[in-house]
């Protein structure tokens, strides 16, 4: 009878333990799960707002990109150095005047976004810009990696900073 109790509590206590791993897991796969779907409405979001921003660029509609970008945003860029919201307002009414055309492309496949605690996002990703002169056709002009910090404020989705960098240029 001694060595039958030992071997019914080390049944039960292996029985809480198998238990308990089963439940963890489950938890953790529900928790992944939940977690999962609020990173993907996260990431259409913020999908959505990139392709709203780099439609009005395209179309050259500064009344929208003064929507979407932050009057404090601060722009890195590797080769153009440090610039604010006037100076970038101003760059795209310049680049939008000028004859020469140029067009964004979001490479498929590279766009990665992050939700940062109580601010809103990041997005990451790889894009390529198009130019096209008077009378010529298109061709890649330039290809950099960005960074775009979202804030989401009022219920409105706009652009804080953001970081492009590793140009890689193809037109001189």
């Amino acid at each position: 009878m001694k060595t039958f109790k030992p071997i019914i509590l080390s049944c039960i206590i292996s029985s809480m333990l198998v238990s308990a791993c089963v439940t963890t897991a489950t938890n953790k796969k529900d928790q992944l799960n939940n977690s999962s779907l609020i990173d993907k409405e996260l990431y259409d979001t913020i999908a959505r707002m990139d392709s709203i921003f780099f439609h009005s660029f395209n179309s050259r509609n500064i009344d929208k990109i003064i929507t979407l970008l932050s009057e404090n945003l601060e722009f890195y860029h590797d080769l153009g150095g440090v610039t604010n919201y006037d100076q970038n307002i101003d760059a795209f009414k310049k680049t939008f005047e000028n004859e020469r055309k140029v067009r964004r492309e979001l490479v498929t496949g590279s766009l990665e976004v992050y939700p940062i605690k109580d601010y809103g996002a990041v997005e990451t990703g790889l894009h390529r810009f198009f130019a096209t002169e008077k009378g010529q056709q298109e061709k890649l002009s330039s290809e950099a990696r960005f960074v775009h910090v979202w804030q989401k404020k009022d219920g409105e989705w706009k652009i804080t900073r953001i970081i492009s960098y590793g140009h890689q240029e193809y037109l001189k």
